[in-house]
């Protein structure tokens, strides 16, 4: 069995209220849900005979501002037994949780920590959902592109108090003014 027949079969098989796109390509198949419907999809790819999917190799984030639904969460899957890659890909907002996968595959936990931390998608009734990449003090989510580049809060060491300490990032600046003239090259008002 190749990729070609699980995309085939799964295609002609799911219901079509499940997936909304499926691709093929010659490095695996690519599919796109709805948040509602990506339990029972991954159930069905895990159990279904022809699909035997066993291991959930990460899942990943992607943050796109422009969008409505600005989070893409992909959950890529390999299938030992039919040596193919499968990925799923569903959309997200800031507030739309989505299902868990930890059930059928336990080392999800870990993935869905992760992009919970990175991004802010969070899972329904997750078992463990808690920070994973980044301190439990740090604010907001780091991959998030609306995060600003100073982060807010900044980390040092401090002499006097012998420890590390977090404040509040306060940065004044004073207004300038950028000459974009290029150095190398004569100045007309000197």
């Amino acid at each position: 069995m190749d990729n070609q027949f699980i995309f085939q079969y799964s295609w002609e098989t799911l219901p079509k209220k499940w997936v909304h796109q499926m691709e093929r390509s010659e490095h695996g198949n690519r599919s796109e849900t709805n948040t509602d419907y990506l339990f029972p999809l991954l159930c069905f790819l895990k159990l279904h005979t022809y699909t035997r999917v066993q291991v959930s190799i990460d899942i990943c984030g992607v943050d796109h501002p422009s969008r409505k639904r600005r989070f893409e969460v992909v959950h890529n899957l390999l299938s030992t037994r039919y040596n193919s890659r499968i990925r799923v890909q569903t959309s997200a907002d800031e507030v739309t949780r989505i299902s868990p996968v930890v059930s059928p595959f336990p080392s999800a936990g870990r993935w869905e920590r992760e992009v919970w931390d990175m991004f802010g998608v969070s899972s329904i009734n997750h078992p463990d959902l808690r920070r994973i990449s980044t301190n439990h003090g740090f604010e907001g989510h780091p991959l998030r592109k609306d995060l600003p580049l100073s982060g807010y809060v900044e980390v040092r060491y401090d002499d006097l108090e012998k420890r590390v300490v977090s404040e509040p990032i306060e940065m004044t600046q004073e207004f300038r003014y950028f000459d974009s003239a290029s150095p190398w090259e004569e100045r007309s008002d000197v």
